[in-house]
């Protein structure tokens, strides 16, 4: 019987392009050998010091250190595990419900996670920030700063790992679908040399 392998994803709760990442590789996990484990980026902490950002951008990232400071703050209570039902629960309300991010929102996400609602209260103090850069750093280290959400980390044909941005999607794939996309990924992600493979935008984010 082939082991199964960890497959690490980093992720902020506001992108909607993680969000759908997620979802594929939760998949994934039905249909190939392979356990997601989830850890927590910032879009606010990777766009410090980038004074060129649109002005509606800037607000995006002004309201994202919320949520990915109570995600921290329950990894630290709870272990990386909690991080996976808090990450669906916030996702849900966020990407799906269309909800404010807030206080009212981070308690009824922590409460749907099964996880102490008193931790919404981290959203507003930098008392997680340590933590939460040391996750991020962590996770972008081996692909480096011009990249975003979601990063991937997994294990390379040599024995090595492998760590990438991406895949952009939408919808994400279902069942076997799912695998396919994984395999095809995994495959280019794990060429010596490969970089890049890009094409035009064309449709925003589809929650399906």
């Amino acid at each position: 019987m082939t082991d199964r392998v960890t497959v690490d994803m980093w992720f902020d709760p506001a992108c909607p392009w993680a969000w759908i990442t997620s979802r594929w590789l939760l998949e994934v996990e039905q249909v190939r050998d392979l356990d997601i484990r989830f850890h927590v980026m910032s879009l606010a902490v990777l766009n410090e010091g980038r004074d060129h950002l649109p002005e509606e951008y800037r607000e995006f990232l002004r309201t994202a250190w919320g949520p990915v400071r109570v995600c921290i703050a329950a990894e630290q209570r709870y272990g990386t595990d909690a991080l996976r039902p808090l990450y669906t629960a916030l996702g849900t309300r966020i990407h799906l419900g269309k909800e404010e991010r807030g206080q009212e929102l981070y308690v009824a996400a922590l409460t749907d996670a099964g996880l102490d609602p008193a931790l919404a209260a981290a959203a507003d103090s930098t008392d997680y920030d340590e933590a939460l850069r040391a996750s991020h750093e962590a996770g972008m280290r081996p692909v480096g700063q011009d990249v975003g959400t979601p990063v991937i980390h997994a294990p390379g044909p040599d024995g090595g790992s492998v760590a990438f941005f991406g895949p952009v999607i939408t919808p994400a794939p279902k069942g076997e679908a799912a695998g396919r996309l994984w395999d095809g990924v995994l495959l280019v992600a794990g060429t010596p040399g490969f970089y890049e493979l890009k094409r035009t935008r064309e449709q925003g984010p589809i929650f399906d």
